[in-house]
């Protein structure tokens, strides 16, 4: 696996990474196992940059990675979020940017994992109630006691990327980004991170499952699956959307790999780093190829062609 920078401040990572979210939430049945197995191998194959957050369950997903890769602490990247208030024993209480929640949620988090410090620490989602630079402000005094090393902002609006990083630089934005969902390119999101210096971390890089997932009905998700919760896998467009699905899929037939090598192929080439989940080993090894495929700037024309910006039918939300 190659090594891409991230962003200008000097943090360096694998130029896929892993998130880890389904393993324990969320994504239908969960095999702690398995779960483990993945996070291990993708360390052998280099996949070493790991995302979690607080949120996963509560508290569950980092511990299940700070259970499985603790002895491997050295050898990862390991990225983590907060936004939500929530006590210790798991109850929420609605978003929570103020410094003093800052400050608790990371010395958690810390716990949680098992490290001593966290190499990329994400504001999980703007708290609307409390200016961003408070937020960020409290980041950065975690960073000068050595709690983390870079910062980063997760599905924030331009004006809010820049008032953050104008108090402490920013590492990398992540959000929502792959052919099923290009609203970055639309919003100045990109554009702004892309002028600014900071990195790119695209979530649910395979358009939540549709491609390579196998879903093509609602019956093909679990019945406690949040995605049954969504737009796109509404009664009224998920035949769609497995029909754009099907259509992404022949031009990576065409090209000799599977369609979600493909995708992410297709992120990679635009200097972002996905970080897709899964809780197999096998999906792990299939993604993992992706960053080996070189794509022409005819194959980029085809896919363009294919999946333009709005071709999935409803929100993504």
């Amino acid at each position: 696996m190659k090594t891409v920078n991230l962003g200008s401040q000097g943090l360096t990572v694998s130029a896929e990474g892993l998130g880890a979210m389904g393993m324990s939430v969320w994504y239908g049945p969960r095999d702690e196992r398995e779960a483990v197995a993945t996070l291990n191998r993708a360390v052998d194959l280099g996949v070493t940059h790991i995302d979690t957050a607080e949120a996963y369950g509560p508290f569950e997903n980092e511990r299940l990675v700070g259970r499985a890769l603790g002895a491997r602490r050295d050898e990862i990247t390991l990225a983590t979020k907060f936004a939500t208030e929530f006590d210790d024993d798991g109850t929420a209480h609605g978003p929570n940017g103020s410094p003093g929640y800052a400050h608790r949620a990371v010395d958690r988090s810390l716990k949680h994992l098992g490290t001593d410090v966290i190499d990329l620490y994400y504001l999980h989602r703007v708290d609307p109630d409390v200016p961003v630079e408070e937020t960020v402000g409290a980041m950065a005094e975690m960073v000068r006691a050595g709690k983390v090393r870079y910062l980063g902002l997760s599905e924030a609006t331009p004006d809010q990327i820049r008032r953050a990083h104008a108090v402490h630089p920013l590492t990398a934005l992540q959000s929502e980004y792959s052919l099923f969902s290009r609203d970055v390119e639309q919003n100045d999101v990109l554009d702004t991170v892309r002028e600014l210096g900071i990195g790119f971390v695209a979530f649910s890089p395979l358009g939540r499952g549709f491609l390579g997932g196998g879903i093509t009905r609602r019956e093909d998700l679990a019945p406690d699956d949040a995605r049954r919760g969504l737009e796109r896998f509404s009664e009224e467009n998920i035949a769609e959307n497995a029909a754009l699905a099907d259509r992404i899929a022949a031009l990576a037939e065409a090209k000799g790999v599977t369609v979600t090598q493909l995708a992410l192929a297709w992120l990679i080439a635009r200097n972002v780093v996905p970080i897709p989940g899964t809780k197999r080993r096998a999906y792990l090894e299939e993604n993992a190829r992706a960053a080996d495929i070189d794509l022409t700037a005819d194959d980029l024309a085809s896919i363009e062609e294919v999946a333009p910006h709005g071709s999935a039918a409803g929100h993504r939300h």
